[in-house]
Order: C-alpha cells, then structure tokens, then sequence
C-alpha cells in the first residue's frame, strides 16, 4: 500500500460520511459539535450484540424516562430491567446501572480512552467509541463492521478470533488524527450499509479503489473465520400458576443468565426433559401438547409448559408475586419468557 493511502482512505471515507451518515437519534451530524457523551455511551451498550433498528425504539423510551446520567444512577433497579426487558444480554442493564452511578458519583463522564475503561461494564471497544465519538480523542474503534470492512480492505488470510490483534493494528493505520470520531462511525455506517456480510455493494464503494479484496474479486471471502462448534441443547420446564386473574412471577437470581428479571417460575435447565420437577408450588399441574424454544448465546434452550390454578382460598403461601395477566406486557418479562406466555394464553383460552 502506498505510503499516503491511508491519509487517502480516511478523506475518501469521511467525504462519503458527509453525504451519506445515518441519521440516529444518539448521534451529532458529521463535523458538528460532539454528542451527549451520555447518550453515546446509552446507545454503544445497547448496540452491544443489537441491531440498530432495534435499539431506536429502546434508546428514544430510555432518554424520555431518564434524560440524564443522574436520571439513570437515581432509578429503581427493577424498572430498568423492566424497561430493558427485549433487549437481551441482561448483564448489560446491570452494568449500565452500575455505571450510571459511578458516573453520577464522579460527577461526569471521564474524557479519555483509559479514564472510560474504569467505569463498570466499559470495555476495550466501548471506551474508544465514547473517547472518540463524544470527546474527540484520537481512538481506535473496531466493532464486527469495521472488522469487516478492514479485513477486506488488507485481504486479510488470518483466521478471526486470532485476527483481531492484526485488524486492530490496520485499523489504527487508517484511523486520522481528526474527526477520529466520525471515522468511526463512517465505518460503521460503511459496514452496516455498503461492505455487508453478502453481497457488499462494492461499486458505490468510497474505498473500492484501494480495496485489496474488491481487487481479488473475493471480497465476501473476508473475514476469514473459523468454523463455530454446534450449540448445546438443553431443556427446562415453565410453569404458569394462575390465580383470581394473576398469573405467578418470580425474580431470578440476581447472578447469572436474565439475572434480576421477573420470569415464570421455571425449574433448572438441563440436559434431559426435566418433567414437572421444581414447580413453584403443590397443584395440579398439567402438561400442555406444545413446546417453546429460544436460543441464546452459548445453548439452545427447549421448554415445556406445564399449567395449573389456585383457588382464591388456597392456604400455602407462595413465593412471588401475582401479576394480573390482562397486564402482563408491563411486567417487562424476558423475551423467552414473554414467548412463553404468550403461547399459554393462546392455549389456555382455547381450553
């Protein structure tokens, strides 16, 4: 590559940025003054593993509900959670809480990349995003799109995980002093738009003419990666017990999977058909002819759904609390769970 390319690269890309950026709710117009630095750092955990599309919605109910870091650290753990509810990889909510309060507590948002990376939840990635987005720092910012768009660029043959250090590297080659923070986010908005996973647009490309795979004629050969391995499967059993019109929740543990969350009581997920082990209470519980499955990160997950009712009078008390289910979409129940009552409803009142 010619000593200035990546000078020609950066121009060439932020010249397209400035005819072509997204227009996002958390995002300043390219050149313009920086953004919020609490809403950069709102939507990058919520960009965490989350489409765009998805995340608007969420990002424009979070900011009316808490339109400050301070509005955030001063919430009650279980409304967050309810309103993260959808979004997914649930450590994420309590991270962002935990962070908004160490924020608060400082009294503002640290301006630099190392300074960031101390907060709770902050990574590597996330940290450059924010010091470059919201303070102009100099940063390098690799996200799955640049990672695309780099490895493609350099045709780069090593195989990803093991690549990571290597597109790092590249990409801090490219990377300008200034606008670092529009860079970003024109690669990003470069990968999400024009280099794609199939079928990249190559020939409305602003970097097509230094582009070691658009040159190959292979461009969707990169990123190169190793094969993943299949998905663990692992079976559960939800319980819907219902009672006067309210249907029982329960909160999860505050540690591990959907930690914190209102779910359906469910015994443990294992590697068997668990039957109608651990239910939440003594009733007559009865197995329902469908099955729900949802997949997570690390394991595909199958449930059955086993239902029974209490009667007003019912002695035992039991553990919970009775949410009425013509209210059940305010509970802020976990997709999976959302999924399965959801399905218990549409069979119930078809009994």
């Amino acid at each position: 590559m010619p000593d200035n390319a990546p000078r020609a690269i950066a121009s060439a890309l932020l010249h397209w940025y400035d005819h072509n950026a997204r227009d996002l709710p958390w995002r300043a117009r390219p050149g313009a003054n920086a953004p919020d630095p609490y809403r950069v750092w709102l939507s990058e955990v919520m960009l965490q593993q989350t489409q765009v599309a998805s995340v608007i919605p969420y990002f424009d109910k979070f900011t009316r509900t808490w339109p400050t870091v301070e509005a955030l650290a001063a919430s009650e753990d279980a409304d967050l959670m309810a309103a993260w509810a959808g979004l997914g990889y649930y450590a994420r909510a309590r991270n962002l809480l935990a962070c908004a309060r160490e924020v608060a507590r400082r009294g503002a948002f640290p301006d630099t990349e190392q300074g960031l990376r101390e907060l709770p939840g902050v990574g590597g990635y996330t940290a450059a995003a924010i010091a470059a987005i919201a303070f102009g720092r100099r940063a390098v910012v690799v996200d799955a799109n640049v990672e695309r768009v780099v490895s493609r660029l350099f045709a780069v043959e090593d195989v990803l995980p093991g690549a990571k250090a290597k597109i790092y590297a590249l990409t801090d080659s490219v990377t300008p002093e200034l606008r670092s923070g529009d860079f970003a986010q024109a690669m990003m908005d470069l990968g999400s738009g024009i280099c794609t996973a199939r079928s990249p647009k190559c020939l409305l490309c602003p970097l097509r003419e230094h582009c070691a795979g658009f040159a190959g004629g292979t461009p969707e050969r990169y990123p190169r990666k190793a094969a993943k391995p299949p998905k663990p499967q692992r079976f559960g059993t939800m319980f819907w017990l219902e009672r006067d019109g309210a249907v029982l929740l329960v909160r999860r543990p505050d540690k591990g999977l959907l930690g914190g969350m209102r779910a359906l009581p469910t015994g443990a997920w294992a590697d068997s058909p668990p039957g109608l082990a651990d239910p939440p209470a003594k009733a007559e519980w009865k197995l329902l002819t469908e099955t729900v499955s949802h997949g997570f990160t690390h394991f595909n997950l199958d449930v059955a759904l086993a239902a029974a009712t209490l009667s007003s009078h019912a002695g035992a008390a039991v553990e919970g609390e009775w949410w009425p289910v013509a209210d059940l979409e305010s509970a802020g129940l976990p997709t999976v769970f959302a999924k399965a009552a959801r399905q218990f409803r549409r069979m119930l009142c078809a009994v």
